[in-house]
């Protein structure tokens, strides 16, 4: 910790390590733009997944995403070359938001004067320079503050995704061709991967027909991912008012055009997913439902909010950050929708219109 800073004009190329999950990655944008502004003579490179691409894409200030595919890295020896071929000796300075072990490797190899992160425990100290611990923050700020020991300091910078008018062209005729051209809707985010994360299906089938019925010109775009079909296209049967579900049926859009057609709805509402933080730099009003995820993923303006159990009854368990659960998923299953909906519709009147 005692390595001196280069001067910002001398410093050259950058390289921003974020690997995963797609939400993660939107989080990080705010501390790449931030990183950028702060060396505008650098070039700003990132390390993420393959799957993560589309949150950076067009990115005004990324020069060049190193985009990691798992899948084509088939021993330890082509993963070393990947990195040696793309990373080794090319960097003035690095900046892990993980510490995962690809991303350490990277560092290892980097060549930067100046590695920056979280406190690494002991027998990582080698591989970094420099580091910071921040205090507990919304995510967004909390990784911004790995960049504390250059002297940069979040100022309430939101998430970015820079989309194209040609994806919004294209979102335009997806909703054209679903019914939704010219109508009001919510985006709904209602499957999760974990369960402790995921309010139950038919808890959304029921807050939905409760917002229908309360707004008669109200639609509902749900949203999912590879492999959650079903999950969804089984909401839509629990419902009684299935016409205004719409979703695409065949196989989910890909991300950028997801999120072209969630820029055009009023509100998103769902679980602690990506999509909540893709609402945020969208410019669209979110309202969450919480369970294992605690309320720290949530963008600080009244446009973004969010509910839990523990608002209304005691909950020991509340916000464990566990992906399984040996308490009936009472964090979820309690959380009714008679509980919900007055606060969405409040959310809705005051910030959807």
């Amino acid at each position: 910790m005692t390595h001196s800073l280069p001067a910002p004009e001398t410093v050259r190329r950058i390289l921003a390590c974020q690997l995963r999950q797609i939400g993660d990655v939107l989080l990080a944008t705010p501390a790449i733009e931030l990183l950028a502004r702060h060396y505008p003579g650098a070039e700003l490179h990132v390390f993420t997944e393959k799957k993560c691409l589309p949150v950076l894409e067009n990115n005004p200030f990324i020069s060049k995403i190193i985009s990691l595919d798992k899948e084509a890295l088939r021993s330890p020896l082509h993963e070393y070359m990947f990195y040696h071929r793309t990373t080794a000796g090319q960097y003035d300075m690095l900046v892990d938001f993980q510490q995962l072990p690809r991303c350490r490797a990277v560092a290892a190899l980097s060549g930067a004067g100046v590695r920056l992160s979280f406190p690494p425990p002991w027998y990582l100290r080698p591989l970094y320079t420099h580091w910071f611990k921040p205090a507990p923050a919304y995510a967004a700020a909390y990784k911004a503050a790995v960049l504390t020991p250059l002297g940069i300091v979040w100022q309430g910078e939101g998430p970015r995704l820079y989309l194209r008018d040609e994806e919004r062209a294209e979102a335009g005729l997806l909703l054209s061709a679903l019914g939704l051209a010219g109508k009001k809707f919510i985006n709904v985010a209602a499957s999760h991967r974990y369960a402790p994360r995921r309010w139950p299906a038919r808890h959304y089938a029921a807050l939905m027909d409760m917002l229908a019925e309360a707004e008669p010109g109200l639609y509902f775009f749900l949203t999912y991912g590879p492999g959650e079909g079903e999950y969804i296209q089984k909401l839509r049967t629990m419902t009684r008012n299935a016409e205004r579900l719409v979703t695409p049926v065949d196989s989910p859009p890909g991300l950028r055009l997801i999120a072209a057609c969630m820029e055009q709805g009023i509100m998103q509402l769902g679980n602690c997913s990506a999509p909540r933080h893709l609402a945020v730099a969208l410019g669209v009003p979110s309202f969450t439902i919480l369970g294992a995820s605690g309320p720290g993923w949530t963008f600080p303006a009244p446009e973004h909010t969010h509910i839990s159990a523990a608002e209304f009854m005691p909950m020991p368990c509340s916000f464990c950050g566990r992906n399984s659960c040996d308490n009936g998923l009472a964090c979820l299953e309690k959380l009714t929708p008679d509980l919900v909906f007055p606060r969405v519709m409040k959310h809705l009147r005051l910030y959807a219109g």
